[in-house]
């Protein structure tokens, strides 16, 4: 690493596309606060191309998880923030650089605003900054959108993926979803990581879709940003897809299971959110999906499709 000609500044968030995401707002407020620093986030290497389209981060150190290490050059840096959590693991991993000053949440060593388990996950770190004197806007999530077209502009999205199968909706919902507005002329594609790329297919298969429709896996990250960017809606289980379509304003349909909408949920825009909160569980690592996430039926992801293609067409037809 070169020798830094402006004092540098390290965020620390070594988690998922989502978790990035959201933490847009909270990264946007630190460069508008130190203009002059170099600004870089620890986060994992496979995320780099989503780093990449954050106009507000100068670099990124690779780091895969909490496991990691951080690069010694790194150590007496000015400021080091801790934006992955609270815990004493992402604390003693930024103490070890010494850095002339810390931003967190209050705890030994520490000065901050207390911790608060329930809360919007924007507005915590936003808040978080506010007590250091930090101004940032827990609504602005909006990212660059990649410099090179979208393999399809104006699809449907349905995202068939999600980590864990708590936030699995059932193939056969999806694929009637999917067939329908098929049917009714979308242009549909599915997408989701290599490894839903069996749920993808068989999604695939019950809806009678191409095999060109099947992107599960096929699609290196920035590709997948500049499809979600140009996309017509997107219908997705609460997964980095749906936080893409919150960066990018697209009119998304979201599914929720396990995750409360309070905390994860989308910022204002086009953003519809399906689930019966009174019936979930919250067990994330769970193999099950969530009984939240299973009590959305097909008909009521069709009606929030309609009801944002008519939102979104409205002003067409007022002009």
């Amino acid at each position: 690493m070169e020798p830094a000609t402006h004092p540098t500044l390290l965020v620390l968030r070594a988690l998922k596309l989502g978790d990035l995401l959201v933490a847009v707002p909270a990264l946007k407020g630190l460069r508008s606060r130190f203009p002059k620093h170099r600004l870089l986030l620890a986060a994992p290497e496979w995320l780099r191309p989503i780093v990449d389209l954050l106009d507000v981060v100068d670099g990124l150190i690779p780091l895969p998880d909490l496991a990691g290490t951080l690069p010694r050059s790194l150590k007496g840096i000015d400021i080091a923030v801790n934006l992955h959590g609270n815990g004493s693991e992402s604390r003693a991993l930024l103490e070890r650089l010494q850095p002339l000053h810390l931003i967190g949440h209050a705890a030994p060593g520490w000065n901050g605003a207390p911790w608060q388990p329930e809360m919007q996950e924007r507005e915590r770190w936003v808040r978080m900054l506010k007590w250091h004197g930090i101004a940032a806007n827990a609504d602005d999530v909006s990212i660059a959108i990649p410099p090179h077209p979208a393999v399809l502009s104006g699809a449907t999205v349905i995202h068939v993926g999600a980590s864990h199968g708590s936030r699995q909706w059932p193939v056969a919902r999806f694929a009637a979803v999917a067939q329908t507005l098929q049917e009714n002329g979308a242009a549909v594609v599915l997408t989701g990581d290599a490894r839903d790329a069996a749920r993808s297919g068989e999604v695939a298969r019950l809806a009678g879709l191409d095999s060109g429709q099947d992107l599960a896996g096929r699609l290196p990250l920035a590709d997948f940003a500049a499809l979600i960017a140009s996309a017509a809606v997107v219908v997705s289980a609460d997964t980095g897809a749906a936080h893409l379509a919150s960066a990018y304003g697209t009119p998304s349909v979201v599914l929720f299971g396990p995750a409360p909408q309070s905390q994860w949920g989308p910022p204002r825009g086009p953003h519809l959110v399906l689930t019966d909160e009174s019936l979930r569980q919250g067990d994330v690592f769970s193999d099950i999906p969530d009984p939240a996430l299973l009590a959305v039926r097909p008909q009521e992801v069709l009606s929030a499709v309609a009801s944002l293609i008519r939102a979104v067409d409205a002003p067409r037809v007022a002009r």
